[in-house]
């Protein structure tokens, strides 16, 4: 059951001093949320993994403007999260790949949502 929370609001007494109603406790959910998929390149290496797995060097490609060190610190972020799920095809040589998990997958909507957004608003 998803959590509700009352909208935080500022209120003013009769001697004109200010007190917040419900104030958001720290951090709220949209914040939590934003940590788990907001880091940069989060959102897109889950993109490029939901249809299929996809293998490290391809994935950097694919992300472009990222290093190669900034995509395996985020892909090592992503899976301590449970985001994403590592599997070593070999060893010699190394070969590894990544599959998004169902935790993974249950972002997908909000990125699509973010996507939409992004696109409308020319961003």
């Amino acid at each position: 059951m998803a959590e509700t929370h009352p909208q935080a609001r500022v209120e003013v007494n009769a001697q004109g001093q200010k007190r917040a109603i419900s104030p958001c406790q720290e951090p709220c959910p949209i914040e939590r949320g934003m940590r788990i998929i907001g880091g940069k390149w989060k959102g897109s290496i889950l993109w490029h993994l939901k249809d299929e797995p996809v293998r490290f060097n391809d994935l950097a490609r694919m992300l472009g403007g990222a290093s190669k060190k900034m995509v395996n610190q985020r892909l090592k972020e992503m899976e301590e999260q449970g985001l994403i799920r590592r599997e070593v095809l070999s060893e010699r040589p190394v070969a590894v790949s990544y599959h998004i998990t169902d935790f993974g997958r249950s972002s997908l909507a909000v990125l699509e949502l973010l996507k939409d957004w992004a696109i409308e608003h020319d961003i």
